[in-house]
């Protein structure tokens, strides 16, 4: 599946059923559904690629505190960019 091809399953009404759960998040999140898309990311607390999600999740709901410990136990450093370009980056990362 491509980028383009994610972005367009955002017109239906559910995920599809083969998405990675991390990108079922990110599909949740981009539907407005953050606590879906947060009970993704706590199903699998430990896994680098959800710990990344749960930091965006943070990062999105405005608590940078709680973003930067998901952040450092993803390996990964806060994001510069807007949350547009993360969540990109993010679907980029697991397709």
């Amino acid at each position: 599946m491509t980028f383009d091809q994610f972005t367009a399953t955002l017109t239906e009404p559910q995920p599809p059923t083969q998405l990675h759960p991390v990108l079922q998040g990110l599909w949740y999140d981009a539907k407005g559904d953050w606590e879906q898309a947060h009970s993704i990311a706590q199903s699998r607390e430990g896994t680098q690629s959800y710990d990344r999600l749960h930091a965006y999740l943070h990062r999105k709901e405005g608590d940078r505190f709680n973003a930067n410990y998901w952040y450092r136990r993803a390996g990964a450093s806060f994001f510069s960019g807007t949350l547009d370009e993360e969540w990109a980056v993010l679907v980029q990362q697991n397709l």
